[in-house]
């Protein structure tokens, strides 16, 4: 057997793979054939007759024939049009009339793309209400915070969850301009000009602006004013730079999940199947391959998006090949990572698992610490030297901390509320109320249920399937 893509079979939806097809891909080259010698009719030069029997042999895809074409003439667009033309005995002359590859090649691809979208905003949309329902359930849940990866204030998991969603929601506005932006080359020849148009047309009822409107209607895109023999390569990276974007935010979360689910930051984990291996060689493993997955797949995109800049920076004059062969790989490879690690985050989000023993347990063993800034407030409202006993809590802390690193219970609380100083100012009570930051979070739980009802008021405004 040869090589087979792991994106044929193992990331991605079959939806994504079959839109990235090779079979959807010389289909919608049909449908841009179609669709020019339907215009080319109106304008009087192709007869109805001719339209009609294209536009019955267009799902009449013979891919070993195409083949078998290619291999002699190694263009694998002339062979589909042959293949086309053999089915088409009336109307196989009047194909590609006027016409350079790329207006097949390259109006057809921004009808997939646009295509490949949808589909990404539709699993985009069902993963930001998922994130909606878990930050809504986990809005008061305290965990412990890190900056620089070492503890600090506590948060909430709900409020921790509302930033990874609060991106994604961008995204999702992002993508849906973009989609709606993307323009194709349009239908004017080999480098850009519509000369062989004009010159078909000068007897014609349209011109060559009407019969490409008329062509890009049908289609369902519009058309860069100017373009040269391809639509601007630029536009590939503004779109991979997107995804790439998009695959950013989605690292984030998952690198997040990872260290989440480690022991020494214990607070939710992703999903684990009752007869789900996680070694080989260590049965007692959990590993969290869903979110090495997607942080894995994030790198592929990004990397997609430096191959596009390259693309569009070496399209030189009116167009050189180069960017031809890697273009078969990495705008469909890049929507199908994203398709994947779309569904991947649903998956983690979905079966959230939350670790209430495990979370506690860290904010009893580092919130303490947190919480000297308040105590320190206190004691200086309550009159006290501030300096002095700022001195007094840093002592406090090192010798807890040194308890911490023998594997011994925090002792701050109990030798905070037997120190004689701080007591001539607050009694242990009002310490020991203090120094227990479950509380400590601010705003924190209030703005992760803002944000979930925004996040299902927009989407639900939008339609959770509209593309």
């Amino acid at each position: 057997m040869s090589y087979q893509s792991p994106f044929s079979f193992r990331y991605g939806s079959e939806n994504m793979r079959a839109l990235w097809s090779e079979r959807s891909k010389r289909l919608t080259w049909r449908r841009v054939w179609a669709a020019v010698a339907e215009a080319q009719a109106a304008a009087g030069l192709v007869t109805p007759e001719q339209v009609d029997e294209i536009k019955a042999n267009v799902e009449k895809i013979d891919l070993r024939r195409a083949l078998e074409i290619e291999a002699e003439i190694g263009h694998d667009l002339m062979a589909e049009l042959k293949t086309f033309a053999e089915q088409c005995p009336t109307a196989g002359g009047v194909l590609h009339w006027g016409l350079t590859s790329a207006d097949v090649q390259d109006n057809a691809e921004i009808v997939r793309q646009r295509a490949a979208l949808t589909l990404l905003l539709r699993r985009l949309r069902q993963l930001l209400l998922r994130f909606a329902d878990q930050i809504f359930n986990h809005a008061d849940f305290p965990v412990l915070g890190y900056t620089h990866l070492q503890p600090a204030e506590p948060t909430t998991l709900g409020y921790r969850l509302s930033l990874y969603a609060q991106d994604l929601m961008e995204h999702l506005e992002t993508l849906a301009r973009l989609r709606a932006s993307l323009r194709g080359k349009g239908i004017r020849g080999a480098v850009g000009t519509s000369a062989p148009f004009r010159e078909m047309l000068i007897e014609a009822p349209i011109d060559p602006e009407g019969l490409e409107a008329t062509v890009m209607q049908a289609l369902g895109i519009t058309a860069y004013p100017v373009s040269s023999q391809t639509y601007p390569r630029v536009q590939d990276y503004r779109l991979l730079s997107a995804l790439a974007a998009m695959a950013a935010s989605l690292h984030k979360f998952a690198a997040d999940m990872r260290l989440m689910q480690s022991p020494g930051f214990r607070a939710a984990s992703e999903p684990f199947g009752e007869l789900q291996v996680g070694s080989s060689a260590m049965p007692f493993k959990r590993n969290p391959v869903r979110a090495e997955k997607i942080c894995s797949l994030a790198r592929l995109v990004l990397a997609a998006s430096s191959v596009a800049w390259e693309n569009a920076a070496n399209s030189l004059l009116e167009r050189t090949l180069d960017d031809s062969a890697n273009r078969r790989s990495t705008i469909p490879e890049a929507f199908l990572a994203c398709d994947e690690m779309l569904k991947t985050a649903y998956e983690i989000v979905d079966g959230l698992q939350v670790d209430p023993e495990g979370a506690a347990r860290w904010l009893d063993t580092f919130g303490p610490f947190a919480a000297l800034e308040r105590v320190l407030t206190a004691l200086v409202r309550a009159g006290a030297d501030r300096q002095e006993v700022h001195e007094r809590l840093r002592r406090h802390s090192t010798h807890a901390w040194e308890a911490i690193q023998q594997g011994r219970p925090n002792p701050l609380a109990d030798r905070i509320t037997a120190d004689t100083t701080l007591l001539r100012y607050l009694q242990p009570a009002r310490l020991r109320d203090l120094i227990d930051v479950r509380g400590y979070v601010g705003l924190a739980p209030r703005r992760a249920r803002e944000l979930a009802a925004s996040i299902r008021k927009r989407i639900g405004t939008q339609g959770k399937d509209k593309g």
